[in-house]
């Protein structure tokens, strides 16, 4: 089968395909498909014969984009096997077949019914094949060829990562590398100048240029600045089939910015200034600024202030301020127009950083003049000293002068100044001020050891005008003195061995004193001197302030004695010395021989015998039990004894001793009188069990409902009557008191409370009438003389 292509367009191909076609003619011009040989001769097989091939050429162009209205045609397939009369059909399949390209199954040519775009597939891979139209069979085996798209310039370069932003400095040199900048060209680079690529300038000259071949971009003119010029855009074109003409083209912009260098220095804008300060400006404040223009930016436009000379550089600072690169003038000293009324300053600004390949347009620094005017104002008064410290002893009197605050106006009116005290605090209420001289003066009496230091606040204005104030801080320091006495530093526990020897140190004390060092720090320690001398333990002043207790004896016992108390008398070093006397407390103890304490309690003396915790508890609970067995014993004894009066209504409550006649009638202790005031109450008489009456009273005689009917008189006489003749009431001898007198005594009220300050004229008499049991009574209110027996 030949291929046969009619596709050379370009002279080179034309050549190619007059060779291919005049060669394949006269030599391989066709592949020979005979058909195969079958003898069937008698005992024989059948042979099978190679058909013989001839050269192919296996490669077809197409060209891309092609625009007619007829499909374009490709090349032609022919077989050998083909003697025109139809009888061979060509069958094409492979890559488009079918759909882009199709083929005559008669006489095998080839067309393309679309457009191709090479970019996007570059070749097509199909197979041919020649088939007996009769029996359906192949003529021969099948071949593979490709089609190619050819080539044509249908794509313009492109900046792919356009636009660009880049920088570079000014003052460069001339031809300094900006960027390089790449355009791609989709086209065949292989095939013709389709994708070869020239660089060109189409906007930014003549400051920047381009090479034509790497697209490098280069600054064109020297020292390009950039205060005249910061931004620059620049537009690159790439332009295909090496820049012929009808070559396609694309461009790009490149936007470049002139980086700052410092090529600019310092310039303040005048030679002189001139600034304004009141004198009351405050020390520290900022009284003005200036600035010096540079027209870089930046680091590059950083710069300092420094005041080099003049008659103000003590009284005046200057600093920069980093954001606005100001220089700030603040003041040092305070300001006096009365003193000195303006200032000169020679201030220079330069730069911090500072480009040497530039040096040559310095210097980088400038100077210019300033002067101060001071300004005059009404200032406030002015004290003499900028804090006050003053002295009075604790406990002065109220109203002991501290001392003095003194201040003047420093304006040349010099007018009269006002003192006071600010009472902002509760300190500043326990002094006064007077207005007109400044003393100061205690309003309360002071306690150092309360508050040993005061601060107050002093103000002072002009008469004239009240609203200018100034104030001054003043501290007042009580100072000492010896009120009071020396103490013990603390509570001491003193112990004392057994077995000690005579002039042991067992203690060393110390004191304590609320007054300060010059008044409490020399301690005198002694013996109380209006007691006796002590036998057991005396004390030895060491004279830094301690004392020690020394032991007198040889032994102590706590059998004996085992507390002792010893009085310490201190006194301290001030004037006039004070003293004050305490006691310690000492005890005694059983030690070890090393002096180590063993034990002070009670029940070590049962130890020291040998008997065990064990043993010791025993003891002590049998010691609980007979004192509970005693007490029980008591309690049943004392049980059994009757009282000699039996019930609480009996109306023989007690007896009355002979030279006592009680408290009268408010004397109500000693008796009960319910039984008096509810006769019926005493119907069961009880006697005394210990006792057999031989006699049973009267008031047995009579039921008990005639007792409520009987007069009170006439019951007190019942019970007289069976007093006298009852043998086991008390002896008869006694008294029988009786709380009830009656309605119509003649006798009237017997309470002595009132015969201090009354006289009666009672006739007494008839009380020696009454029997023996008022005998007595007889005798002390009446003229019945007593009987006086050996």
């Amino acid at each position: 089968m030949r291929i046969t292509s009619t596709s050379c367009i370009c002279p080179v191909l034309v050549c190619l395909c007059f060779v291919q076609r005049c060669y394949g003619a006269a030599h391989h011009g066709s592949i020979k498909v005979t058909r195969n040989q079958t003898k069937h001769i008698e005992g024989e097989t059948e042979v099978h014969h190679r058909p013989k091939r001839g050269w192919v050429w296996n490669q077809f162009f197409v060209l891309e984009e092609h625009m007619g209205p007829d499909p374009q045609y490709v090349g032609k397939l022919h077989s050998n096997s083909d003697k025109g009369d139809g009888s061979v059909k060509y069958i094409l399949t492979g890559e488009g077949a079918g759909t882009i390209f199709i083929i005559d199954d008669t006489t095998g040519d080839i067309h393309s019914t679309k457009s191709l775009d090479r970019e996007q597939k570059t070749h097509y891979v199909l197979h041919a094949q020649a088939i007996d139209r009769r029996t359906n069979k192949p003529l021969e085996p099948e071949s593979e060829f490709i089609i190619k798209v050819q080539d044509i310039n249908d794509n313009a370069p492109k900046f792919t990562d356009g636009p660009y932003i880049v920088t570079v400095p000014e003052m460069s040199e001339m031809g300094t590398s900006v960027l390089q900048v790449t355009a791609t060209d989709a086209d065949d680079p292989t095939y013709g100048n389709s994708a070869r690529v020239v660089y060109s300038i189409l906007q930014g000259q003549p400051y920047f240029s381009v090479d034509p071949k790497t697209g490098v971009i280069r600054t064109a003119l020297h020292n390009m600045d950039r205060e005249a010029r910061e931004h620059y855009s620049v537009v690159i074109q790439a332009k295909d089939m090496a820049g012929q003409v009808g070559g396609l083209s694309g461009s790009t912009t490149v936007n470049i910015t002139l980086t700052d260098v410092n090529d600019n220095p310092p310039r303040f804008p005048q030679k002189h200034y001139q600034l304004y300060v009141p004198e009351s400006a405050q020390v520290g404040s900022a009284v003005g600024k200036i600035k010096a223009n540079d027209a870089d930016t930046g680091s590059n436009a950083d710069m300092k202030y420094t005041i080099i000379n003049g008659d103000g550089s003590g009284v005046f600072s200057i600093s920069t301020d980093k954001e606005t690169r100001e220089g700030i003038l603040s003041l040092k000293k305070p300001l006096n127009y009365e003193k000195k009324k303006s200032y000169t300053l020679n201030i220079e600004g330069a730069n911090t950083h500072v480009d040497f390949r530039f040096s040559h347009l310095g210097p980088f620094k400038d100077v210019t003049m300033l002067k101060i005017i001071v300004g005059d104002v009404d200032e406030p008064p002015l004290f003499t000293m900028p804090s006050y410290v003053m002295e009075v002893y604790e406990n002065a009197k109220i109203g002991t002068p501290v001392g003095t605050v003194t201040a003047r106006d420093p304006d040349a009116a010099n007018s009269l100044v006002r003192y006071f005290i600010d009472h902002n605090t509760e300190e500043d209420r326990y002094f006064t001020i007077d207005a007109s001289t400044g003393t100061i003066k205690t309003a309360k009496i002071f306690d150092r050891e309360e508050t040993p230091w005061y601060n107050i606040t002093v103000a002072a204005s002009e008469i004239d005008n009240p609203g200018l104030v100034s104030h001054v801080p003043v501290g007042v320091r009580i100072l000492d003195v010896n009120d009071n006495p020396p103490e013990l530093a603390r509570d001491y526990d003193v112990v004392v061995c057994e077995n000690t020897k005579p002039g042991q140190v067992i203690q060393t004390i110390t004191a304590t004193d609320k007054d300060n060092t010059a008044n409490g720090a020399r301690f005198h320690f002694s013996l109380d001197e209006g007691l006796s001398l002590n036998p057991n333990f005396t004390l030895r002043n060491n004279e830094d302030n301690t004392a020690s207790i020394l032991t007198r004896r040889r032994r102590y016992s706590r059998t004996t004695q085992d507390i002792y108390y010893l009085p310490v008398l201190i006194s301290d070093g001030g004037v006039p010395p004070l003293s004050s006397s305490s006691t310690l407390t000492i005890r005694v103890c059983a030690c070890e021989r090393d002096g180590r304490v063993r034990t002070c309690h009670a029940e070590a003396f049962l130890s020291s015998a040998g008997l065990s915790t064990g043993a010791l508890i025993a003891i002590l609970l049998c010691i609980v039990i007979l004192l509970a067995i005693v007490v029980l014993f008591i309690t049943l004894r004392r049980s059994k004894k009757e009282p000699l009066i039996i019930s609480e209504e009996d109306v023989r409550e007690n007896v009355v001793t002979y030279d006592d006649e009680g408290g009268g009638e408010e004397d109500t202790e000693a008796f009960d009188i319910t039984a008096l005031r509810n006769p019926s109450a005493a119907e069961e008489l009880k006697y005394r069990r210990d006792v057999r009456p031989e006699v049973k009273p009267l008031s047995r005689h009579h039921p008990s409902s005639s007792l409520d009917s009987i007069d009170v008189q006439e019951f007190i006489k019942q019970r007289l009557a069976e007093a006298d003749l009852d043998p086991s009431v008390p002896p008869y001898d006694s008294l029988q008191t009786y709380a009830y007198e009656g309605h119509r005594s003649e006798a009237g009220s017997i309470s002595s409370l009132d015969s201090a300050t009354t006289h009666s004229d009672q006739d007494y008499n008839y009380l020696g009438d009454w029997g023996p049991e008022f005998k007595k009574l007889a005798e002390l209110y009446g003229e019945i003389e007593p009987e006086r027996t050996t």
